[in-house]
């Protein structure tokens, strides 16, 4: 539950140098460039270095070029390799052309051949014509119409039988069409072709109006071996070229993005004469074998500040946590990542996260499918939801064994339960007199929720050195006392018979922290050292602050409230359950299994995806509103990630 420590980094040193700091800087894979303006106000005489990226137009025109290969140059390592821009330049306009010369032959090649396929294709279905037919084709005065009719419409042909014209000679056959000719006189071919229009006819292209059929199919069964030859050299002189020239592909272009990346790095550099500043910052881990590689760069001085120090400065943040924890950065830094003195929820979030979601999809059997998928999606696929599924899994196993319900099935681990000694399971859902004990259940957990999380608004609060809000704020300790004091009260009233709501409890425990609360504004500016602590009208602030302070109430009774949706997933889910064997005890045999076995798959999809949001939905709106901003910036190091 924490953030990597940070050092700010001042880099300066002569022109001359700058590429080999610049290098260095980014072979780390551990440095966070910066704006120059944000760590000097003063910046008079200086410029910036670049305003464009050099190597942007050179390693696009590759790029695009490697993309029409359709194969993968892995990124390797170059730093022993350091051609000039206008070699590179050079390099990747000349591939470019080469390989787009390659790939249009290529595409050429395979164009012609798969057009004359499709031509022989279209000749055979007309292949073996009457001879009669074969010489309407040489007719002065007569257009031949190749194509194909519905089998339907071939049957309606006889409502014509008066037109002499309307007539369609069939070569061949397929399951829905016939394929055929029909000769038009060239002065009545508008009117007979409107009239096989409305047959759908389908028109098709063979080459030679006039010629047979069966001289196009030979025609083309000679040419399709020459143009698979022309296809397969081009082919292989297009292999050849990539298997010759790979490796040098591979290093120019590992270069290029090398030098593009780096590049990030320069345009946030600023020059003053002949010397250059870059800033930026580095885990503090780091710091050790970055200053020793920068200070073998003769010219260049180096000064670290602890980013404690620069808060100022707005540091990044680089999340750091334990195994367990570490997949559920995915949420956090989908929320927004801490503040740098801001206290990191991450292990706050997999502990609550992983219990409220085996509550809510309590069952063993789909519990431990939900493990499988999540572990497969993280093996097979990298998706980072599937290590979070994973110990939710485990989680719904655990409280699905608590629960005795396996795929639905509510009395399937009643052995074990008497091998252990108790008489039936410990708990049973469906039972009518337990229905509100998982209502205040929930909310008993909402309850304490909420108290954690104020509890680490102020301790987050401390560490920001904001004591104001730590103590006066509606999740401070003011707050702190005003809703455990009307929780506790209510719930010994109610339900232990206690009287705690004597007249010095209400004022002590429950008014004075609502007084704070109204107060709040003020008094945090006055505790933190404001000089202008005290609103422009009081008036005015306290009419404001009436209405605010329905919301308050509102905002604590709502936020208990939210919690109910655990306890009622957990009755939705053998509610829905139960459904599905009602449905599956309506057929007998193998139906019965069928049916169940579905059903469970539609449950396990339907309320894994609902169960995640709605617990997400609680992690977010009502436990980090009390004590997380997430307005922190991440750590972006520029590195080159090579792939294996």
């Amino acid at each position: 539950m924490a953030v990597s420590s940070m050092q700010a980094v001042n880099v300066i040193g002569l022109m001359n140098h700058i590429d080999e700091v610049i290098t260095a800087l980014g072979e780390s894979g551990v440095f966070h460039p910066d704006e120059v303006n944000n760590f000097y106000q003063d910046l008079r005489g200086f410029t910036h270095l670049q305003s464009n990226n050099s190597y942007a137009e050179p390693l696009t025109n590759l790029r695009v070029a490697l993309n029409r290969t359709k194969r993968s140059f892995p990124l390797t390592d170059v730093s022993d390799f350091n051609p000039t821009l206008e070699e590179m330049e050079s390099f990747s306009a000349q591939t470019a052309a080469q390989i787009d010369t390659l790939c249009d032959q290529l595409i050429e090649a395979d164009s012609q051949l798969r057009e004359a396929k499709q031509h022989l294709s279209t000749a055979e279905h007309f292949s073996g014509l009457a001879p009669e037919v074969q010489k309407a084709l040489k007719l002065q005065y007569t257009i031949a119409r190749f194509g194909r009719l519905p089998k339907d419409s071939v049957e309606k042909l006889s409502a014509y039988q008066d037109n002499d014209f309307v007539d369609f000679t069939v070569c061949t056959e397929d399951k829905t069409h016939c394929w055929g000719v029909y000769f038009v006189p060239k002065n009545k071919a508008a009117k007979i072709d409107k009239i096989f229009e409305g047959l759908y006819f389908e028109p098709t292209e063979l080459v030679g109006e006039h010629e047979n059929p069966e001289d196009i199919v030979r025609e083309y069964q000679e040419k399709i071996p020459v143009l698979e030859e022309n296809a397969q050299k081009a082919q292989e002189e297009f292999d050849r070229y990539l298997e010759e020239n790979g490796d040098r592909i591979t290093r120019y272009l590992s270069k290029l993005e090398e030098l593009y990346l780096y590049s990030g790095i320069r345009s946030k550099a600023m020059q003053h004469g002949n010397s250059f500043i870059i800033v930026g910052w580095i885990p503090t881990e780091n710091k050790k074998k970055l200053q020793k590689r920068l200070k073998k760069i003769k010219s260049v001085e180096l000064d670290f500040s602890d980013a404690k120090n620069e808060m100022d400065k707005n540091p990044p943040v680089k999340l750091k946590n334990c195994f367990f924890a570490k997949p559920f950065e995915f949420f956090t830094e989908m929320y927004g990542v801490p503040k740098y003195n801001e206290m990191d929820p991450t292990f706050f979030v997999a502990i609550t996260y992983i219990i409220i979601f085996g509550v809510m999809f309590a069952d063993l059997g789909q519990g431990f499918c939900l493990s499988i998928v999540g572990l497969l999606m993280w093996k097979l696929r990298k998706m980072p939801i599937g290590k979070i599924l994973f110990p939710c899994g485990i989680s719904s196993m655990i409280f699905g064994t608590i629960f005795g319900s396996v795929f639905g099935f509510e009395h399937l681990l009643d052995p074990m339960y008497r091998a252990m000694g108790f008489e039936e399971k410990p708990f049973e859902v469906m039972a009518s007199k337990n229905t509100n004990t998982i209502i205040l259940g929930a909310i008993g957990i909402g309850v304490f929720l909420l108290i954690v999380a104020m509890c680490l608004n102020v301790y987050s609060s401390l560490r920001q050195k904001n004591y104001g809000r730590a103590l006066f704020s509606t999740s401070g300790v003011a707050g702190i006392l005003f809703y455990g004091s009307v929780v506790f009260g209510l719930l010994s009233e109610i339900f232990l018979g206690m009287h705690v709501m004597t007249l010095p409890y209400i004022l002590g425990l429950i008014v004075i922290p609502f007084i704070l609360i109204f107060f709040s504004e003020p008094l945090t500016d006055l505790v933190n050292g404001e000089k202008d602590w005290k609103p422009e009208s009081w008036g005015g602030y306290i009419v404001e602050k009436l209405f605010e302070s329905i919301e308050v109430l509102l905002s604590y009774v709502t936020n208990t409230m939210s919690f109910l949706r655990v306890g009622a997933f957990v009755l939705v889910h053998a509610g829905m359950m139960l459904v599905v064997f009602v449905l599956a005890e309506t057929v007998d045999g193998v139906g019965y299994w069928v049916i169940v076995v579905i059903g469970n798959i539609l449950v396990m999809v339907l309320e894994a995806l609902l169960v995640a949001i709605q617990v997400l939905r609680l992690e977010y709106y009502e436990m980090f509103s009390r004590f997380y901003s997430g307005e922190g910036r991440p750590f972006e190091h520029v590195k080159m990630t090579l792939e294996s």
